[in-house]
């Protein structure tokens, strides 16, 4: 498991009638304020801002084909050749990073073939390097690829 520290990040926010949004500068418009879309919003400066991640590289919130369902993605890290290279899977930090979870951004691994698979629930986050069709464990977050 690995243990996350954040930055400090502003984050715009407003009421809309009963729905509470943020600003996301990634998709550039205003979505409801969920427990996971904090931790994404999170996640995403944590790349930018403290692991130098390109925001041009980075895909937020996208459609894939999984066989012959349509699945959404929550982060997606593209290389410097803008070849897939790292899917995220965020979740509420009350939710548990279980094998249900990493499931999950397996099946969207076989829509978009990467070599690192992160889930994270806020504070924590668990990662894997795929290579030769096996999982292997990571330690920390990838540093981005030059």
């Amino acid at each position: 498991m690995i243990e996350l520290a954040y930055p400090h990040m502003e984050i715009r926010e407003r009421q809309q009638g009963s729905v509470a949004q943020l600003f996301d500068p990634f998709r550039k418009r205003w979505v409801q304020r969920t427990p996971e879309e904090w931790v994404r919003q999170q996640v995403l400066q944590l790349l930018v801002q403290t692991h130098q991640y390109p925001t041009s590289l980075i895909a937020v919130e996208k459609s894939i084909q999984v066989g012959l369902v349509n699945k959404r993605f929550d982060v997606l890290i593209y290389d410097p050749t803008h070849t897939p290279w790292m899917l995220i899977e965020c979740k509420a930090p009350t939710v548990k990073l279980d094998d249900a979870v990493l499931e999950q951004v397996v099946q969207y691994n076989i829509g978009v073939p990467v070599s690192y698979l992160l889930i994270i629930n806020g504070p924590y986050c668990q990662g894997w390097h795929r290579k030769e069709g096996q999982l292997f464990t990571l330690n920390k977050i990838p540093d981005f690829p030059v």
